[in-house]
């Protein structure tokens, strides 16, 4: 099956009884798929009416345009043998950056004639459908170099959001010549959460680590203020006491938020008593109003920077022998010491954030791995930075998969979970795919430099099919 790209326009070529909107209900949702007829019984007396004919396909007009500009995949459900409309359908998508595919149904003329006499209703007149196989053969041979994006012969199709789009050959390479890639679970909301079943079921599933949001109230991309958030180096802690192997960290820490040396030791205590599973994550600061609600300073970015630069060098230090004194640009520790010391002598720094002049030069110059966010062209543009830094620093990238074994069951999760969102631009956002998708995705992430992947699953129901795609990296 043919994967398109979310959202498309998608442009139904062929004669009467050609079997265009049986194919059309059969891969697209109704609310997907403009068709004249229902156009023609809603501006006329039924879909027989021919005189409303002028009147339906100038809604159906109006109705693909509003759909194309607000990006919605919209199918239409025509003769689609009109030349001025489809070179109309092609600039109007071109215009909104959206492909335009054509779908052509090449069904042998004897076979029209013979669906249309078995009709019991919305017959043909043999005249009128001789015409149409006449023009459709005209069409036919020129359908390939009108423009569209894509011609398609009657194929069976699905439509995927836009991180899909190279899936279906990074899959086939991940199945040729299968990639290493380490996969973290990220928790960015607790509202309802079980901690410790959560825990176990993604050490279960195969998850390399499990991060946590460090905030101190949720953030308004993901919640309301006043919902559920638990404090994020307790909640570790209490997580190392249910798991086993996976790595803990923080995604990230907040440099602002803590005297940089207590966090020092924090995260060394969990190092400590975890077993040697502690990841430090370390970041900028943003969320001025959770400052604010505390009673926090919140310095302007050159000061956060240089306070950023100065615990990227304390950390280390601190967690090393003796009790040396540290002075940088804004900290000054008189003696760096931090008993027991983390179990493997230091504790892996990840610097969260996209910024190429800055953060990504601190992230090479002194810790172990950046984690970036982005769509796939933003991630390649982030790796080729972080490399010109330094080679050795790894990359990571943190992001959203919404997962399930099929189409259908993908469907239902979508619809739980969009809320009042429009169904697409929810799809979109939280990356919704099955299991193949997300293998072939996640391969492409690899294939551009990324050595790990922060995935927060919307729903409960991800884990077991997540389980599938993080096995396909464990070749």
């Amino acid at each position: 099956m043919l994967t398109l790209p979310e959202p498309c326009l998608v442009v139904l070529v062929g004669p009467g009884a050609a079997g265009k909107s049986t194919w059309a209900a059969a891969h697209f949702r109704s609310d997907r798929v403009v068709s004249s007829d229902a156009l023609r019984a809603l501006a006329g007396a039924g879909e027989d009416d021919i005189a409303a004919s002028g009147d339906a396909f100038e809604i159906l007009e109006l109705v693909v345009e509003r759909r194309v500009r607000r990006g919605l995949t919209t199918v239409v459900d025509t003769l689609g043998l009109d030349a001025a409309r489809r070179r109309r359908w092609i600039g109007l998508a071109r215009e909104c950056g959206m492909p335009c595919v054509a779908v052509a149904f090449d069904t042998p003329a004897a076979q029209c004639r013979a669906r249309n006499r078995a009709r019991t209703g919305k017959r043909i007149p043999a005249d009128v459908l001789t015409r149409q196989l006449r023009e459709w053969t005209r069409t036919r041979d020129v359908l390939p170099d009108e423009g569209f994006s894509l011609v398609l012969h009657e194929t069976a199709v699905r439509t995927a959001p836009p991180a899909f789009a190279e899936a279906a050959t990074a899959r086939q390479r991940q199945a040729e010549a299968p990639a290493r890639l380490r996969f973290g679970l990220h928790l960015a909301e607790f509202k309802g959460v079980d901690v410790r079943a959560t825990a176990q079921a993604a050490e279960a599933a195969g998850f390399d680590a499990i991060y946590v949001m460090d905030h101190f109230r949720q953030i308004p991309q993901v919640g309301r203020a006043w919902d559920d958030f638990l404090e994020s180096w307790t909640t570790l802690a209490y997580m190392a006491a249910c798991t086993e192997r996976v790595r803990l960290g923080t995604l990230v820490s907040g440099v602002t938020y803590r005297n940089v040396a207590h966090l020092g030791k924090i995260a060394a205590t969990l190092d400590v008593l975890s077993g040697g599973r502690a990841v430090c994550g370390l970041g900028l600061a943003w969320f001025k109003d959770e400052h604010k609600a505390y009673g926090w300073d919140f310095p302007n970015v050159r000061e956060r920077y240089a306070l950023l630069e100065d615990a990227l060098q304390l950390l280390p230090l601190l967690w090393g022998k003796g009790s040396p004194g540290f002075r940088g640009r804004v900290l000054n520790v008189p003696e760096a010491m931090c008993y027991p010391q983390p179990v493997h002598g230091r504790i892996p720094i990840i610097v969260g954030g996209n910024g190429e002049r800055h953060t990504l030069r601190l992230a090479a110059q002194y810790a172990d791995a950046a984690n970036v966010m982005g769509d796939l062209e933003t991630v390649r543009r982030k790796a080729s930075v972080l490399r010109q830094y330094n080679r050795q620093t790894a990359l990571t990238h943190l992001t959203t998969a919404l997962v399930s074994r099929g189409d259908r069951a993908l469907d239902a999760l979508v619809e739980a979970g969009r809320g009042r969102r429009p169904r697409d631009t929810y799809a979109a956002a939280v990356h919704a795919g099955t299991v193949d998708d997300h293998i072939g995705r996640f391969r492409a992430l690899a294939d551009s430099g990324v050595q790990e992947v922060m995935v927060r699953l919307p729903h409960p129901d991800c884990m077991e099919p997540m389980s599938q795609v993080i096995a396909a990296f464990r070749g």
